[in-house]
């Protein structure tokens, strides 16, 4: 029903993916692949709630009622099987911006911070911006598969008095799916150690087959007193222009808290459209959302398979979820700089270099899957030509 092979033209819209590399130092014709929206036209309940809205034609102070509430608790009860309470919601332009208002909310100048490198970037911005202490314990990779060093976890958070953990989950870049295992053994960690949780779940519904995303706050009443949960429609429905997070805190001390921090930045109501889409998206977009999975599928497969026949030294780590790639380039014997020279300059691509979520990425490439398969196709193609020797141009 839904044509997610039709190319649509972004540059010249003031697209941060398109319309801004010369300003962050790349060519201006290469072919972006990085951040994290998509290439996809929203689903078109979305359009139509937003046009209504722009026929109405005033755009003031505006809020979510009972219905947002209801459209958005519906989405986590049916796909999650986690009931949540409308005194819990707080809305937020984003979910980065959360993760700062926690960090303020919870720590002081000084304290240290926990997260699992290599991971979103922003996770590492808004600790160090706040002058907080950046406590990494790095995922093991082994044999291409990520896991969490409980051990190295419990000392970090011992030896640096841990009182915040940016936990990711889904993973980003990885693509770790956790188990509940995982999750509670990481949970009953921190309630040892007095740790307060703040799990960034953009990301939770991409998953692949065979794996199954589970919300922190819902493995336990115990785990949810811990807690502040970071949602948002922007990577499921591709509305991040539109700014709007939900943030779940079911502890009262901990919402007070938060709610503190945010009314000290000067932030109130989250922007009418972004409510609009929201609501919309969730009450309108699941058959849009279950056909984009099926593609982002299909996708993954076409990488999958690419590698494997033309560019074997080049490995896929095989993703539980998100429409994000974390392809492993080390057994290439490039440098950082050397590795920039052959996919920006050579191949004409635009990725997100592995040493910006820290250094335990160094020597992969993210890659944005949510585009059109000839375009994926187009990329992979340049990068071949690139490893083999070839310089791709603007009019390739």
């Amino acid at each position: 029903m839904f044509d997610f092979d039709k190319v649509v033209e972004r540059r010249g819209t003031n697209s941060l993916k398109y319309d801004f590399a010369k300003e962050r130092g790349k060519r201006e014709d290469v072919l972006p692949l990085w951040v994290a929206d998509m290439d996809f036209p929203v689903a078109p309940g979305i359009t139509k709630r937003l046009r209504k809205a722009l026929d109405h034609g005033i755009f003031g102070y505006s809020d979510g009622k009972e219905d947002y509430f209801a459209a958005v608790s519906a989405w986590y009860r049916e796909k999650f099987g986690w009931e949540t309470k409308e005194e819990w919601l707080i809305k937020t332009p984003g979910v980065v911006f959360a993760l700062a208002a926690a960090v303020r909310a919870f720590t002081e100048e000084g304290d240290g911070i926990l997260l699992q490198q290599p991971v979103y970037y922003p996770f590492s911005e808004v600790i160090e911006n706040n002058h907080r202490k950046l406590v990494n314990s790095p995922l093991k990779e082994i044999h291409g598969h990520y896991e969490i060093d409980f051990e190295d976890l419990e000392q970090k958070i011992i030896k640096n008095r841990v009182k915040l953990f940016l936990l990711c989950s889904p993973h980003n870049p990885v693509g770790r799916v956790w188990e509940e295992a995982e999750l509670k053994r990481l949970g009953e960690l921190c309630l040892n150690y007095g740790v307060v949780v703040v799990s960034d779940e953009i990301h939770s519904d991409f998953t692949y087959p065979g794996h199954v995303h589970r919300v922190f706050a819902s493995l336990s009443k115990a785990l949810a007193d811990i807690s502040v949960i970071c949602t948002a429609p922007s990577k499921t429905f591709n509305i991040a222009g539109l700014q709007v997070s939900n943030i779940f805190i079911p502890n009262p001390a901990l919402r007070e808290t938060f709610k503190e921090a945010m009314a000290s930045a000067g932030y109130s109501q989250v922007n009418l459209m972004g409510l609009l889409a929201c609501q919309a998206a969730y009450e309108t977009g699941e058959e849009w959302l279950s056909e984009c999975k099926q593609y982002l599928l299909g996708n993954l497969s076409f990488v999958r398979d690419y590698l494997e026949k033309n560019l074997p030294e080049i490995k896929l780590i095989e993703p539980e979820g998100t429409y994000l790639a974390w392809l492993d380039f080390r057994s290439l014997g490039l440098t950082e700089e050397e590795r920039e020279e052959l996919i920006v300059n050579r191949a004409g691509l635009w990725l997100d270099s592995g040493a910006m979520f820290g250094a335990d990425g160094e020597g992969f490439e993210r890659v944005n899957l949510a585009c059109p398969r000839c375009v994926l196709e187009k990329a992979l193609n340049q990068l071949f030509k690139a490893v083999r020797g070839e310089t791709t141009n603007g009019s390739e």
